[in-house]
This record gives C-alpha cells, structure tokens and sequence, in this order.
C-alpha cells in the first residue's frame, strides 16, 4: 500500500486514523500517496498553535521573523528539484507550470523577507499619524496595529499547492501569527513536503506552522474569536464557509478568493500584426495553456474590436495548434493534464455548456496525446470559443471552465467592452491592450471598481510585463463580487489582515513612547 503522509499539529507528526485518501497521477493513472486527517485533536493543535506558536512569534521582532522567512526560502530553494518531481507526477504538470508555483512561493517568501527590513525592530505597526483630540497637545489619539492572538486557518486549492500555501504563510508569519493549512486533498502532497521541510530544518517555533491533509471535517469548529479564515476555492464552498457560525457568530475574520471570469480586451486602433494586437494574441493563448488553464486568474474572456475578430479568432486559434499536449515527462510535451477526472469531467461539461451559446473556433478534442493513454490520462486540449453577439449571451459570462478553455467576443466601442467585462460580476484581473497610453489609463479607471487588478499593456512594456495572470507579492491579489470580495497580497499591505487596528488614547509621552 502507498505511504500515509503524516499531519503536523501541536508540535509534532501524526498520523490520520483512517485508511486515507488516495492522491492519483492524473497522466499515468497510478496511486501516489495517502492523505487522512481522521482523529486528530483539533481543538488541541489550534490551542497549542495560538498560545505556543502565537506566543513565541509575538515575541520576536519584525526583523527576526524577516530572517526566519529568509531561512525558509533557503530551505526551499535547497529541495527545488524534489518539488518539482512531486509536481509533475500530482499535479500533472510540465517543468515550466510547476516553476509558476514553486519558484513563485519562494520568491513570494524571499520578497517577504526582504520587506521585513522596512519595520525594522517593532513587534508592532503604527497606523497614521497622532492627533490631538482637545483644544492643545495635551491628550492625543494613536492607531496602531497589533497582531491578533489567533490562528490563521488557511483552506487551498489544488492549482497552487506551493505558491497558495507560501503567499497567504509569509505575510502571516511575519506579522506574528500561526499558520494551520488544509491543502486541497487532491494536491496535499507539495504542500505537506515543503512543510515537512521547514520543520525538519527547525527554523520556526513549534506551533507556528501546522498542516492537516485529508478531510476539513472540523476545521471550521475549532476556530476561536480571534482567528482568521482565508479560503480559495469555488462560490459555492465560500458561502458556507460565510455562514458558519465562527464566521456569523464568533466574527472570525474570513478573506475569500472564489470564482472569478477574467477578461482581457484589446483596445481600438491597432490592426492585426503590430505589437499589442500580437501581445494580445500571444497573452490569451499563454493564459490558456499555463497549468493547463487551472488559474483562478486565467483568461476566460477575450473581447475585441468587431472589426478585428476574425483576425484575432485565426490567430490566437494558430498560436493554441501548435500546443503539444500529454505527459509532462516527455521534453516535447508544453501543456500536461487537469489534475484528476473530476476536474476533466468538468471541464468537458463546461465546453459543451458554452457551446450552446457560441461556436468552436479551435477544438482542443482534436489534439492527440504525446506519450499518454487518453482513456487514463485527464488531459483537455485547448478550446477556444467564439460568441458573435455577447449582449444576447448569458453563460459566457457566468461559467467559470477552470482548464484550458476561453471565449472570443467582438465589442462595438471601449464603453461597451467595459460593460462587457463588468457583466463577469466581480473579478480578479482584467488586462488591456493597447497604443494609447492616455486611452488605457481612463480604462484602467473605469474597471477598477470590478476588478481586483487592471493589468495594461502598451508597446513600452510588452517586454517587460509580469503577465495577466501572474501574481506578484507587491501586488494586490483579490477581487469584488462574485471574485470573493477578499485581499491578499499587496506588499505590505497583507499584513492588515493579520493584525488588529486599535486607538490608544493619552498623553503624548505615551503616544510617543509607543513608536519605540
């Protein structure tokens, strides 16, 4: 029988009392490893993760626990090449989608440790400036953040089990507060390594960082009034996370990453081959094909002038022919498969949903598969559909196919585009391609009220720029409505999400006094 990957709660490494979950190669079919959680004294490890990990956290400064994310970005970095292996064979992966989330969690711990520098030996964060609340100087008014004395429970998903694990883990940790992660059950394995790792290395206090693979039975229970949620997955799971009464009740704070229908649009006046409409082209058929379209980011809309669609169908369908598709193992092979048969199943589904409401301009169905049997293997060619009047559709802009599948739609004028990207509800990146860098900033503008990240692209930096569906630690990452309405990210500014903002109130020498 397969390994039984251990828990790590309370300090120390436990196993699930059940017979486990198998984790599945989604290409060759075979069982990995197991995963269960069953048994664990939840109650316990939360309470030993708040009042031993809090406690020795808090205790450091700013700086000393900059040094320990440092270290942990060492440590990873020394076990790179094992990572990737794991990700290959679970995640179904080839070498350069699985460098998008392991080499994006270590630089994400690197950026952190470096930003710790800026706070210097504070254990805490001043929050504006003082101001006087009476006729003199005499009695003033301080904010100031502290760390909560919780927990950050943090619920994953399967796409990103290194870079989903280290993103939300760097801004807590350097805040102060213990982390207990649940990875996605289907992807637990990275995700239990690199922490595996970072315990084994001895770098943090015991109880500062905890993971519990397998079921999330219980989770939720044992959260107390001081700790916090950060949930990414689907709508459907973040709204009964919302109505658990730890949320509804107890006030945890909850930060949620849900569905969100990206788009992209290509601003008026290029014509087909000068250098945005090329960007425009390659950045939609890249968005498609990276992780195998498995990122909450990823394009799913693709909006052009009316004029330009035809041209813009044939060459982004051009680009996705050239996709060779099947085991990650084989060097010729540039897109692996979705990570189980649920996932293909679903995303199949959601092909032929769309198809109802448009047609098929590149039929992934059409692509073989390099060294992989397509009755085992779960991999999707990439689809690209087209919908010649989005005003009169409705699904395309509702259904999120999390894989390798986006839509081509024509727009009359900027406002209409605009109005089309806004019917996605709330999302978390829209990107904009153009030449006219006064043009892109008032649409920029006009987005940024629906859109969580307005990424513009214009001739200077078509060379330079991170990619629509890149998210990069300095950045915020998040998105309104149907996106979650959550936060993460944003350098600095993820911190807030682990402290409590308070105003002290008194005397300037104790205002002042607070600032050392």
């Amino acid at each position: 029988m397969s390994e039984l990957l251990p828990n790590h709660v309370a300090g120390g490494w436990v196993h699930g009392t059940g017979p486990g979950v198998a984790l599945i190669d989604p290409v060759l079919g075979d069982t990995l490893v197991r995963v269960d959680a069953g048994g664990i004294d939840l109650a316990s490890a939360f309470a030993f993760a708040r009042e031993v990990g809090g406690t020795a956290l808090r205790a450091l400064t700013c700086r000393e626990r900059g040094e320990l994310l440092g270290a942990i970005a060492r440590v990873l970095q020394s076990h790179r090449e094992a990572y990737d292996a794991i990700a290959c064979a679970n995640s179904g992966t080839v070498k350069s989608d699985s460098a998008v989330d392991i080499d994006g969690a270590i630089y994400t711990v690197s950026t952190y440790a470096r930003m710790a520098a800026r706070l210097g030996d504070t254990r805490h964060l001043i929050d504006g400036e003082a101001v006087r609340l009476g006729k003199d100087e005499s009695f003033q008014s301080q904010h100031v953040q502290v760390p909560t004395r919780g927990v950050a429970l943090f619920i994953n998903a399967f796409n990103f089990p290194a870079w989903g694990l280290w993103e939300k883990a760097a801004p807590a940790l350097l805040s102060g507060v213990p982390v207990i992660v649940k990875p996605a059950t289907a992807t637990a394995w990275l995700t239990q390594r690199m922490v595996k790792d970072v315990i084994d290395a001895g770098i943090l206090p015991a109880g500062a960082l905890s993971v519990i693979c397998g079921s999330s039975a219980g989770l939720l229970d044992a959260l107390q009034p001081f700790d916090l949620v950060s949930f990414t997955g689907s709508a459907d799971t973040a709204a009964i996370i919302r109505q658990h009464p730890a949320i509804a009740r107890r006030s945890v704070r909850v930060n949620i990453e849900a569905d969100s229908v990206n788009s992209a649009i290509l601003m008026p006046g290029d014509a087909p081959g000068s250098p945005t409409f090329d960007a425009f082209v390659k950045e939609v058929a890249r968005e498609m094909t990276v992780k195998s379209g498995q990122k909450c980011t990823a394009i799913r809309r693709a909006f052009v002038p009316v004029q330009l669609h035809d041209a813009a169908a044939e060459a982004i369908a051009a680009r996705l022919a050239k996709t060779v598709v099947g085991n990650p193992r084989n060097s010729t092979v540039r897109m692996g498969a979705l990570v189980n048969r649920a996932q293909y199943d679903a995303v199949r589904a959601g092909i032929e949903q769309l198809a109802r409401e448009g047609n098929v301009i590149h039929d992934g169905a059409q692509a073989g598969l390099v060294d992989a049997d397509p009755t085992v293997a779960c991999c999707v060619g990439p689809t690209l559909l087209g919908v010649r009047d989005p005003d009169a559709a409705s699904l395309v802009h509702d259904i999120e196919v999390f894989g390798p599948v986006a839509t081509l739609m024509p727009y009359r004028d900027t406002a209409h585009a605009a109005h089309l990207a806004r019917r996605g509800e709330g999302s978390l990146v829209v990107s904009l391609y153009g030449p006219d860098e006064d043009a892109l900033a008032r649409m920029a503008l006009d987005l940024a009220d629906s859109h969580g990240r307005v990424h513009v692209v214009s001739p200077s930096v078509a060379a330079l720029h991170t990619g629509h569906g890149n998210v990069m630690p300095q950045s915020m990452h998040g998105g309104p409505g149907r996106a979650g309405g959550g936060e993460e990210l944003g350098g600095l500014r993820a911190l807030g999400f682990y402290h409590r903002r308070a105003v002290v109130q008194g005397a300037p020498g104790v205002i002042t006094s607070m600032g050392i």
